[in-house]
């Protein structure tokens, strides 16, 4: 499971940038920025003290990572590919005015189909609003050469542009990515591809006839695999080699052999090429093998992410986006989570649930501090602050999980939004400024290591409890437990024994920060008159909502007019920990006990309907500061240098490639789909 930076970090620009950062002030965070996004670059210190086998080992694996760019883009909608070629043989022929506003409007929309990976935006998951006219875009079409453009075999250019214009301009053709609206049907209202010809019915009762609930080590079914209607018959079709996105998957492979002879050590090869294996076969009992080993091996400092892996682009929650992630260790601030990991079993055995969801014997937790080398597919150019793996929940149970904070790209927003003002505009009173400023950088890395680390880790499923039985509201409550286990013991005094913490007042940096960001701050990121749909940002609403009205008889949070403006003012800490933590016993026998109603109630009521004065408000506050809501990544470049026989003799890394020419250049070098 992913924490994104959002979930993390809504005012941290006032935070203090880490030591590793501020080494180089000369470094070029802002790339470009366009519609609702900035785009940033962040550095990967370190890279240049690696040996020479970890640096080849680390080019192979980013080769790899890119090689499945295409699958990614091809999972969030059918139409993605064909639109992003078109767009991309426009720009690069166009030989008409870049004035006109038709043009300008038009390098927006690719820029933004390049960032979502497709024509949906990567967090509301709406489709975007081209603002230049269909006029312009028929023009450019028709003025290309048949062979620039990615028509099927047979297709005429008229036919071709016919079925362009429908997708790019008509807001009510595949109008959203994923639709998690109570009561429709998630499937056929959803424009991802990972269904086609049939209903959520259909799906559900598939499933429910091919899973065995009985099994104490179950696959997880439906993650590699797009589910068809044909001949009448609902059927899953894999991803592999010799299945759907082959041509990727054999790049892939071909690049991960490569990486696998220069592995740190023989259990790290080993599961390099099981995870071939699994690419080969899509057997998911395979991936399962190498999800296990993965987990286990704990010694090298290079490590990566590959494969289908986090369920949120599938309203079922089964279907795995491509991602890929290639890093190595931060050894010393790894520190800080080797202590949390270490104590993981104090942190269960003190969590307020019940204990017969509590685990008896955690086992296996490992963490640590990394630093990103290369970003891909569902990570890229949007990236999560922290991960668990693997998802499986037995696997977690029997073998431990790995958890990650990858704090190069934490620094890199910290540095970029250094003097936002969001605090200043946002925040109570000067009590609040100082106490951010002072503790937010900790509190809030400590907060994603305890999400990550232990919070997705704890808890255990009562027996014949399948999570899937939560459907549509599964992650949203799974990554607010997380987040409630974590706010929970960020106030235990166990850190200051643990010399995490030095002042008992940290965590209520963090608090602060989470209440305001979920009333308040995260409502910038949705359009007036819509809901809250992503699931992160509806795990924080219905967390900060919940805690606000179920404290009210306590004055625990109180929501303060002042001259004209709505502040949050937070009077009994202590008080909110305890609603943390009654919350936290709520949503884990929920998540234990499948109780799938229980979950719709508590997401429907307090996560996802918006107050629309406050959120007016809001939008009108934060417009005045001129800051994108969204921010994500260009990767650094990573060129081997090669001797007479071809053998690698170093990796140079740069930092000087643009977003455009980054996003062009993976098009030509990284698309064996689009060949």
């Amino acid at each position: 499971m992913k924490k994104t930076l959002i979930a993390a970090t809504a005012i941290v620009a006032l935070s203090t940038t880490s030591s590793i950062m501020a080494q180089n002030q000369n470094f070029n965070y802002e790339v470009d920025r366009f519609a609702d996004i900035e785009v940033l670059r962040y550095q990967v210190p370190g890279f240049d003290e690696l040996s020479l086998k970890q640096k080849t080992l680390v080019y192979y694996l980013t080769e790899a990572a890119l090689m499945g760019r295409d699958i990614f883009t091809d999972q969030n909608c059918k139409y993605n590919l064909q639109v992003r070629q078109t767009l991309e043989a426009i720009y690069t022929n166009y030989k008409g005015d870049k004035t006109t506003s038709d043009y300008k409007n038009f390098v927006v929309y690719l820029k933004q189909v390049w960032f979502g990976n497709g024509i949906h935006h990567h967090y509301s998951m709406d489709k975007f609003k081209p603002e230049f006219s269909q006029a312009f875009f028929d023009a450019q079409v028709s003025a290309l050469p048949a062979q620039k453009l990615p028509l099927a075999k047979g297709q005429s250019k008229q036919s071709f542009i016919k079925v362009m214009d429908r997708v790019i301009f008509d807001p009510t053709f595949m109008a959203k990515r994923v639709n998690l609206a109570d009561g429709q049907d998630l499937i056929t209202t959803s424009a991802n591809n990972l269904y086609e010809g049939v209903t959520q019915k259909e799906v559900e009762d598939y499933y429910k006839a091919i899973k065995d609930t009985t099994a104490k080590e179950p696959i997880s079914y439906g993650l590699n695999t797009k589910v068809v209607k044909e001949n009448g018959k609902v059927v899953e079709k894999p991803y592999k080699i010799g299945g759907l996105y082959s041509a990727a998957i054999t790049k892939i492979v071909d690049n991960l052999k490569k990486a696998a002879q220069y592995a740190e050590n023989d259990a790290q090869r080993a599961y390099i090429n099981k995870l071939i294996e699994f690419y080969t076969t899509g057997s998911l009992k395979t991936f399962d093998q190498y999800s296990i080993m993965w987990a286990q091996e704990t010694k090298s400092d290079v490590d990566f992410i590959n494969g289908f892996i986090e369920n949120y682009g599938d309203p079922l929650s089964m279907t795995g986006a491509w991602e890929g992630m290639v890093q190595f260790r931060n050894k010393a601030a790894s520190k800080r989570t080797g202590l949390i990991s270490a104590n993981a079993q104090y942190f269960e055995d003190a969590s307020p649930i019940d204990p017969r969801f509590k685990k008896k014997n955690v086992q296996g937790v490992s963490a640590k501090v990394i630093t990103a080398a290369i970003l891909a597919g569902d990570s890229y150019p949007s990236t999560p602050i922290g991960i668990n793996l693997p998802n499986s929940n037995w696997i977690r149970a029997n073998y431990g999980s790995k958890s990650v904070t990858i704090e190069n790209i934490t620094d890199a927003y910290d540095e970029s939004s250094k003097g936002s003002g969001t605090v200043e505009e946002f925040a109570y009173s000067p009590v609040e400024v100082n106490l951010m400023k002072k503790y937010l950088t900790l509190a809030d890395k400590l907060h994603t290591d305890m999400h990550e680390c232990l919070g997705h880790a704890s808890g255990q499923l009562l027996p014949g409890v399948d999570v899937g039985q939560l459907k549509n509201y599964r992650s949203t409550l799974e990554e607010g437990r997380a987040d409630l286990f974590a706010l929970y013991h960020m106030a235990d005094p166990k850190l200051i024994e643990l010399g995490i913490f030095t002042d008992s007042d940290t965590y209520k940096a963090e608090y602060y920060n989470y209440i305001l960001n979920g009333l308040m701050l995260q409502l910038r990121r949705i359009e007036p008159g819509k809901d809250i749909e992503e699931a992160h940002m509806r795990n924080r609403m219905f967390i900060s909502k919940w805690c606000y009205e179920h404290g009210k008889n306590d004055n625990v949070i109180e929501m303060v007019k002042r001259d004209g403006k709505t502040y949050i003012k937070v009077n009994d800490y202590v008080k909110l920990r305890n609603l943390f933590g009654q919350l936290l016993a709520e949503v884990q026998r929920i998540k234990s006990e499948g109780d799938y109603e229980a979950g719709r109630a508590l997401v429907e009521t307090y996560g996802v309907k918006v107050d629309p004065a406050l959120h007016q408000e809001v939008l009108a506050r934060y417009a005045k500061l001129n800051l994108a809501p969204y921010k994500g990544f260009v990767n650094p470049v990573y060129t081997a240098v090669r001797d007479k026989a071809g053998n690698i003799t170093d990796v140079k890394i740069s930092y000087d490639e643009g977003y455009t020419q980054q996003m062009l250049r993976y098009s030509r070098d990284y698309s064996p789909l689009t060949k």
